[in-house]
């Protein structure tokens, strides 16, 4: 799934053999044993989560659940993979089929499964989209767009949520020490991600040369000398996708912000939708539980592991449970909502992998960089 991580864009390599080392990094990344270690992982806190909570009697909500709610949710996590879908196809200037586009998402998602959250699916977009036919300029643009627009929706919606929880944005009945760092993380993610989101939209509409410059002297520092190549190829990167998207009209954006809205707003739409079903659900409370995942997934940023996997299941309840009544039903919250929005992803991934290996996808090699990106 595409993160509210910094994106880490691999580098551009000039030279094919380096891309082919790349991706073939990648495919050993994502190759189906990976997904053993983090259903494990998840699985096994779920269980701890059942285990040290379970009482007889505190699944009875399950029996009076409002099958209609889980309906919607099933309508929110479809619309927003169309979106997904309907995004990439957009942005890609419909140089994606409709079945490519679909290709493409749900390899990302498995991506964004496998891979540590700070990373996500981000870091892979380029590699999937070259072996769906796209050249290796564009896919680096297109996923620049893309890292671009989820920032900046990140930006925009944090100054709303923040107004609909005011205090109640973070837990309460933690410590308060926990509290205060996880503020400052909120604070510390906003400010990181503004400020990449601002640099981007400088790169792509203003001056893309002066902010390769920019990241060339950051580099030049004695201490993080050793990324000055790095940093000079993330550089010609937004040049190359500022060249390549200034002819882009403005229905161009309009369509792919109004898309990067939609399939956002869907995914953080999820869990209230779930709570509704087992618990009495009002608009303001909705609103508050969409408020309070954009924090939950502030503790996502610092995952290590595959998806997340262990810490968003551990930290659900804290973030969520006082809306379920108990701590088994919680439990069970838990294990639903991973089930709807990663297990299946992995699953999913396994399925179709080795099928889009063997496909087109595959057999089409990525074109060249030109000067202009393309």
């Amino acid at each position: 799934m595409p993160d509210l991580s910094l994106p880490m864009l691999p580098a551009s390599p000039t030279p094919p053999p380096a891309h082919a080392r790349q991706e073939a990094d990648l495919m050993r990344q994502l190759r189906p044993s990976r997904i053993v270690l983090p259903a494990l992982i998840g699985l096994s806190v779920v269980a701890f989560l059942f285990w040290r909570s379970y009482k007889p009697g505190d699944l009875a909500p399950l029996l009076h659940a409002k099958w209609q709610w889980l309906f919607i949710t099933l309508l929110v996590l479809w619309a927003r993979d169309l979106g997904y879908i309907y995004r990439i196809r957009s942005i890609s200037e419909r140089e994606l089929s409709w079945r490519q586009a679909f290709s493409v998402i749900v390899v990302w998602e498995f991506a964004s499964c496998v891979l540590p959250s700070a990373a996500g699916g981000t870091a892979a977009a380029p590699v999937i989209l070259t072996r769906e036919g796209i050249p290796l300029g564009k896919a680096l643009a297109y996923t620049i767009v893309t890292a671009f627009l989820d920032n900046l929706y990140y930006v925009l919606m944090v100054p709303l949520v923040v107004w609909l929880a005011a205090d109640g944005l973070y837990p309460h009945g933690l410590q308060s020490a926990f509290v205060q760092t996880l503020r400052v993380l909120f604070i510390f993610s906003y400010v990181a991600v503004s400020a990449y989101a601002g640099l981007l939209l400088y790169a792509l509409f203003v001056n893309p040369h002066s902010v390769r410059r920019l990241l060339v002297r950051l580099t030049s520092l004695r201490f993080i000398r050793r990324f000055r190549r790095l940093a000079y190829r993330q550089g010609q990167e937004m040049v190359n996708a500022s060249a390549q998207l200034r002819d882009a009209g403005a229905a161009y954006w309009w369509r792919a912000c109004l898309s990067t809205a939609f399939v956002w707003t869907a995914r953080y739409a999820v869990i209230g939708c779930l709570i509704a079903a087992f618990a009495p659900m009002t608009t303001g409370t909705f609103l508050f539980i969409f408020a309070r995942n954009i924090t939950y997934k502030v503790i996502l940023l610092l995952a290590i592991t595959p998806g997340g996997a262990g810490i968003a299941e551990g930290a659900f309840p804290t973030f969520f449970g006082r809306f379920m009544g108990t701590a088994a039903m919680t439990s069970f919250l838990v294990l639903l909502y991973r089930i709807v929005t990663y297990y299946f992803y992995l699953a999913l991934g396994v399925a179709y992998l080795p099928r889009w290996l063997a496909g087109r996808g595959h057999k089409k090699g990525p074109a060249p960089i030109t000067e202009r990106g393309q």
